[in-house]
């Protein structure tokens, strides 16, 4: 599965901070008991991009500086999600190890805050310095050999989580035919709840060589289990909310770091889920942005 970061204990928390040399700006928001938790509502983040050295700027942004930014606003609010996912490209370029230390030291804060976090793996990330930097939390025996994969289950939704990192630094990501073998029967024999699919990549089928290469084979495993709701993904750095022919929602997370147009917003999504569908409310690095809270309700496919 991939790797899941269970919450830290405050005792933990200020080892690891400590022995770091930085408590990364969050120490008074996280000495105080951890707000009770909402089970509705995760927090989705993508394309954080940390590296190893915290004052990195790239494309006129501090990539830890954005992540501290988005760890605050998480900390204060009255209830903690039930979860939170950052889904793809964690390290700045190509997975160097260094940059897998720094961001652990910047998840700290969230774990201190009681929060579960999953970390899914993208183009700029390298599988074995991911595993290398968070040893005791590795699963011993992923569902497919050598991939990040997990079924989650929340009350109102089922979060498949999958794995589309083919090589380091190349552009465009791959399912391959054991991952989707294995999405196909975990969705047939989790059919009783809607289901939300995790993956770095977006879909490829306008062609060219910059998203899912086996696109129009996840999407024959989507379409017809009218219990998949969402496809969710990252990777383009653009925050946009559509629904295919089929109904399937397609989301675009934004990125937490840089972006690729001018004017577009980076940030996070406030996903609460219901029953029947999900509210998304993005919310920016910039609360000043026009984007900024900006909100799509979803209504589920029947």
């Amino acid at each position: 599965m991939p790797i899941y970061l269970p919450p830290l204990s405050r005792r933990e928390f200020l080892k690891r901070t400590l022995a770091a040399g930085a408590a990364l700006g969050l120490g008074p928001l996280v000495e105080a008991a951890p707000a009770p938790v909402d089970e509705s509502f995760w927090a989705l983040l993508s394309d954080v991009h940390v590296a190893a050295d915290p004052a990195r700027i790239e494309r006129g942004v501090n990539m830890a500086n954005h992540f501290q930014i988005v760890s605050k606003e998480i900390l204060a609010l009255p209830k903690r999600p039930g979860g939170l996912v950052i889904n793809g490209d964690c390290a700045l370029a190509s997975g160097q190890s260094d940059d897998y230390v720094e961001l652990a030291q910047l998840l700290a804060p969230l774990r201190a805050g009681a929060m579960p976090i999953h970390l899914t793996l993208g183009n700029h990330d390298q599988r074995e310095h991911f595993w290398r930097a968070f040893p005791r939390e590795r699963a011993m025996q992923p569902a497919v050999p050598d991939r990040q994969v997990a079924l989650v289950s929340t009350r109102h939704v089922n979060w498949f989580i999958l794995d589309s990192l083919e090589k380091t630094s190349s552009t465009p990501g791959l399912l391959g035919r054991e991952q989707l073998s294995w999405l196909r029967g975990a969705l047939d024999a989790n059919a009783h709840k809607p289901a939300l699919i995790l993956v770095h990549h977006n879909p490829g089928i306008g062609g060219g060589n910059f998203g899912l290469k086996d696109t129009i084979a996840l999407l024959e495993v989507l379409r017809p289990r009218q219990h998949v709701k969402a496809y969710i993904f990252g990777h383009t750095h653009h925050w946009e909310v559509q629904q295919d022919p089929s109904g399937l929602h397609l989301v675009n997370l934004p990125a937490v770091a840089y972006v690729f147009r001018e004017g577009e917003p980076s940030g996070w999504v406030r996903a609460t889920l219901a029953p029947e569908g999900m509210r998304l409310e993005l919310r920016c690095v910039d609360q000043k942005h026009p984007a900024h809270g900006q909100v799509h309700d979803l209504n589920w496919r029947t």
